[in-house]
């Protein structure tokens, strides 16, 4: 995130006397874009560093999900880059265009797409390999800062072929609805992610590997329930045993389903059994007192 931070100010640097020197609309949107990263990566710098925090007694399951947040704060960004943008842009087309030195302004934002490029990369691989959805977040920013310079390296191109100065403007809209895409995919990502969403794909990965451990143990089970903090995925389910079995002879059983559950999946995961009787467990939960409205088929 501190390489993520760095890159992100000279980026800015750079574009910034890109602009200066060409008064370029579709670069001025590039260097807009590049503010809004800056802001997005310091916030994400923060979140990653206070999601590590261990549990406490104030935050009894930990400070995971502040990467939803962070998600959501960097698409908020870049939806808002993207608005900006577009007001900037026909701001620029109505009140008249002059270019000068495209050549240059386009070189110094092939640099920076370029840098932009591996860094995007990098973010998202590590990202992927951590399970850290703060650093694969910023990684898809970085790389929509790459295509928002490859558009605007395509527009200026335009305007040197053909000597038509709305190319320019029209670019940088273009780039603007591609950053607005991005961003939105981002924030819904991070609602579905504080709404505890689960992907029907994940939840049947889930419920697969239970039953081949419950059959290989010789027990049967319910109300399995999944979902993902951002960096853990927490699975409860509810095991059946025999009445007559001895509760630790239950317990150690439980136990041993919770290990292998754990191992089998690719996540960091922690299990919660709820231990029941298979004889009345059926009557327990028709029990208007005991049902809380949840579906636990």
């Amino acid at each position: 995130m501190r390489l993520s931070l760095a890159t992100g100010l000279l980026m800015l640097a750079g574009k910034i006397t890109a602009y200066a020197v060409t008064g370029s609309a579709a670069i001025m949107s590039d260097a807009v874009e590049s503010v809004i990263h800056v802001v997005a990566v310091a916030f994400a710098a923060f979140s990653l560093q206070l999601s590590t925090r261990p549990a406490d007694k104030r935050f009894q399951y930990g400070y995971e999900r502040i990467a939803f947040f962070s998600a959501g704060f960097e698409g908020a960004m870049i939806v808002l880059a993207g608005v900006g943008i577009i007001y900037a842009a026909v701001d620029k087309w109505l009140s008249g265009l002059r270019l000068e030195q495209l050549g240059l302004g386009a070189l110094l934002v092939a640099a920076a797409a370029g840098v932009n490029g591996a860094l995007g990369w990098y973010l998202i691989r590590t990202g992927r390999r951590s399970r850290s959805l703060i650093l694969e977040a910023n990684g898809r920013h970085v790389l929509t800062d790459v295509w928002t310079s490859v558009g605007v390296i395509g527009g200026l191109g335009l305007v040197l072929l053909t000597g038509w100065l709305p190319f320019d403007p029209i670019i940088a809209i273009i780039v603007a609805l591609n950053i607005l895409w991005s961003g939105s995919n981002l924030v819904f990502r991070s609602v579905s992610g504080l709404m505890d969403y689960t992907d029907p794909r994940l939840a049947d990965q889930v419920r697969q590997r239970v039953i081949a451990i419950v059959n290989d143990i010789e027990l049967e089970f319910h109300g399995l329930r999944v979902r993902h903090t951002g960096y853990r995925l927490l699975v409860e389910l509810h095991l059946l045993f025999p009445s007559g079995m001895a509760i630790g002879e239950a317990h150690r059983r439980a136990t041993d389903l919770e290990g292998r559950l754990a191992e089998a999946l690719e996540d960091e995961t922690e299990v919660v059994t709820h231990l029941e009787a298979l004889e009345d467990h059926a009557d327990v939960h028709a029990d208007p007192h005991w049902d809380d409205g949840r579906d636990r088929s």
